[in-house]
């Protein structure tokens, strides 16, 4: 061979290389997104416009460097199923899930896969995650809650109404987080204020009015609104009946207050997919999930309706406003 044939060659081997390296890191990133809420959801379609900005302010654009493959299960058990395996099956380079249920069946179909949560309870718990600092395997994320919350819904709801004997806590086991996360608290709490505190789980839309009216029909009772996707999917039937019954009732977010709950007292979830757009722009250049540190939620809001609560014949004590986040009249 020519000595200029071969370094010719020897060339060619030495870009070769750098080009493929050039055309991996080039390549377009597919994440996976699958949510609990509905699609026609416009406080969904914010966490999810909150997610495409956080995103693109760190260089991970539509159309461009990244594709979503976006999902939304509106908190059915059999939705949630069969878009898991839809979007494992495309082998993304992240998945992003929304809800107790999701991560649940997400972490079953992929152990490789990075996941990230958003606004799941108890991911140790759920055996999804080691420790808190350190979780190990393909997930991480952010929890939108803590065991002490379910104390809280019990105060407000005595505070509201201080004749409350009785409170139901309304909630689809097949789609909300395990409710022994928030029982300690909730009884605790629940023991101190002379309340009784009764699970009414539903699992069918036809089922809240049922169990709404048999709450009413007890002038000393109240309801508490537990986290889960199907009460966030029906919120608006579920407002409508307890208005209807002149319920008091305490909700898990403050999506239900701004919709005309009375209400509404837990995390801001916006500001959880702001950050979750922060842990995936990090797995996408390189970092392992299991290493990110899952993290606590550091801000909890009240949001009080008082119009609903004109229209229940409520007064809401000044205490609870002074603490209020957000007053809607």
């Amino acid at each position: 061979m020519r000595r200029r044939d071969l370094v010719g060659l020897l060339a060619g081997m030495s870009i070769w290389p750098l080009a493929a390296h050039a055309q991996q890191r080039d390549k377009v990133k597919v994440i996976g997104v699958l949510m609990g809420f509905a699609e026609n959801d416009p406080n969904a379609q914010g966490l999810v416009a909150a997610l495409r900005t956080g995103l693109a302010g760190l260089g991970w654009v539509e159309g461009g460097n990244l594709r979503i493959e976006l999902r939304w299960a509106a908190g059915d058990p059999e939705k949630i199923k069969t878009y898991t395996k839809e979007l494992v099956a495309l082998r993304p380079d992240a998945l992003l899930g929304q809800i107790t249920p999701v991560l649940r069946a997400l972490a079953s179909e992929t152990s490789d896969i990075p996941i990230i949560f958003v606004v799941v309870s108890d991911p140790i718990g759920g055996g999804w995650a080691t420790s808190v600092t350190r979780p190990g395997g393909n997930v991480t994320g952010f929890t939108d809650a803590e065991p002490a919350m379910g104390g809280k819904w019990v105060q407000i709801l005595k505070e509201l109404a201080p004749n409350t004997q009785s409170a139901a806590l309304l909630f689809n086991p097949a789609t909300a987080p395990p409710v022994k996360f928030y029982l300690p608290s909730i009884h605790s709490a629940a023991s101190q204020l002379g309340v009784d505190v009764i699970e009414t789980p539903v699992r069918a839309r036809d089922q809240f009015g049922h169990v709404i009216a048999a709450q009413a029909a007890r002038s000393d009772a109240g309801l508490i609104v537990m986290p889960d996707g199907f009460n966030t999917t029906h919120r608006d039937l579920i407002i409508e009946l307890t208005a209807h019954r002149r319920l008091p009732a305490v909700y898990f977010n403050r999506y239900f207050a701004q919709s005309g709950g009375l209400i509404g007292y837990g995390v801001e979830y916006t500001e959880l997919f702001r950050k979750a757009a922060g842990y995936i722009d990090r797995i996408l250049r390189g970092d392992k999930p299991g290493e990110l540190p899952i993290q606590l939620p550091s801000k909890f809001e009240l949001v009080i309706n008082t119009k609903t609560a004109k229209a229940l014949s409520i007064a809401i004590p000044n205490s609870l406003l002074a603490q209020a986040d957000e007053v809607i009249e």
